[in-house]
């Protein structure tokens, strides 16, 4: 319901804002701009989904092969001691365990769309254990924040788009989504585990949070010693290493337990090409209304306002181009995909707003997107602090991916 209001808002403002220009101020040109746009953004959508195809497919092949190799499963057992403190009301062994750190894996991935089949399976076996079926759980909660704080060590989508959309160093952002993600999921651990009374001063946690944040801090200590040029060519080089690092080794994996490594890639690859033809409905949908919305001047308006009060605070003013895809990312993907899209379009994709906007959209998720999804899979009517987490969280993400852009770039 939620995507039903927010994609009908956009065309009611937008023909709103256009009809009052037109009786005000006479402006002849807002809806044929409007129109043009309609018809320029639903191609763009077409276009852009199609061009993700590729990377899709070759992702989620890779991913079967970790699957079948049982590195998956290594992983959860990796992860066992400090998740199972973060699910305390989840049983040792229940089968939820294994689908979470499988959504987990694919979202670290940066595999979003990927990443939601298990999700939603895990969603459905912690149903099994509520006993107020209309009435969301401390596990279903932290599994929801978790998703949106979106922790993405390879964010695809991003590097991809930045690529077709010819930036001369595409992975420059990996670095920067890599610190901003960071935050925002240690912020939504924290924020959720005071909700629920977990123990942040058990030694796992503190090990494990200690050591996101020990990681964080050395990255960034390196990189601010570092010029922009110097800082862009070791970006690129780390983020083009681990990628390959990454995918010798999930091949490497399947020789060693003798599986068939082409097969399950194949297999793989074409729930990739489905999952791309999924999407492209929704982000020509959002493209189209966005545009609308841009062309009837709403969103300048609300910019020109946003960058008044900056400058009146005495600061930069330079990230407030990028801040539709921030306001559009905890509402859904495809949308803040589309905003993303947008500014690179506008400003350039090594412009420091498009860079910014990349950030942005790799370093959360859509909290209300999953939230509608996830919890509506289960028929949960209550949500309790989930959205108030989700948020939260998503903030954090927010003010870290602006911080670290002025540092970056």
């Amino acid at each position: 319901m939620a995507l039903n209001y927010i994609w009908i808002g956009f065309f009611v403002v937008a023909f709103v804002v256009a009809l009052a220009k037109l009786v005000f101020t006479g402006d002849t040109t807002v809806f044929p701009a409007m129109q043009k746009s309609l018809i320029d953004m639903a191609e763009k959508g077409f276009e852009t989904s199609i061009g993700l195809t590729g990377m899709l497919a070759f992702w989620l092949g890779m991913m079967k092969i970790a699957e079948r190799a049982g590195l998956v499963n290594s992983l959860a057992r990796m992860l066992s001691p400090m998740f199972t403190r973060l699910f305390p009301d989840i049983p040792k062994g229940h089968p939820a365990t294994g689908s979470i750190f499988m959504n987990i894996s694919a979202n670290m991935l940066g595999l979003d769309n990927a990443a939601t089949p298990t999700g939603l399976k895990a969603m459905q076996q912690m149903q099994e254990l509520n006993e107020k079926k209309d009435t969301a759980t401390n596990p279903m909660i932290m599994f929801l924040v978790l998703n949106t704080s979106g922790l993405t060590i390879i964010p695809v989508t991003v590097l991809s788009i930045r690529a077709q959309m010819n930036a001369a160093q595409p992975t420059d952002v990996f670095i920067p989504i890599l610190l901003a993600t960071t935050v925002a999921t240690l912020a939504g651990i924290i924020i959720t585990s005071i909700y629920q009374h977990i123990n942040l001063f058990n030694r796992t946690l503190i090990l494990s949070i200690g050591g996101m944040c020990l990681f964080m801090a050395a990255v960034m200590t390196v990189f601010m010693t570092l010029n922009t040029d110097t800082v862009g060519v070791v970006s690129d080089s780390v983020t083009s290493i681990l990628i390959m690092l990454i995918v010798v080794g999930f091949i490497l994996k399947g020789m060693k337990s003798k599986i068939n490594v082409y097969d399950a890639f194949i297999e793989g690859a074409k729930e990739g090409f489905t999952t791309a033809v999924r999407i492209i409905p929704y982000l020509v949908a959002f493209l189209v209304a966005i545009g609308i919305f841009t062309a009837s001047g709403t969103m300048e308006w609300l910019l020109d306002g946003v960058k008044y009060l900056v400058s009146v605070l005495g600061l930069d003013t330079q990230f407030v181009d990028a801040l539709p895809t921030a306001v559009m990312k905890p509402l859904t993907g495809s949308g803040a995909r589309g905003m993303m899209v947008e500014t690179m379009n506008a400003y350039g994709p090594d412009s420091f707003a498009g860079r910014l906007s990349c950030i942005f959209q790799g370093s959360t998720d859509t909290t209300f997107y999953i939230l509608a999804v996830y919890f509506g899979s289960v028929s949960i009517r209550y949500t309790r602090h989930a959205v108030t987490c989700g948020l939260l969280a998503d903030l954090a993400g927010v003010i870290a991916a602006i911080a670290i852009a002025y540092i970056f770039f």
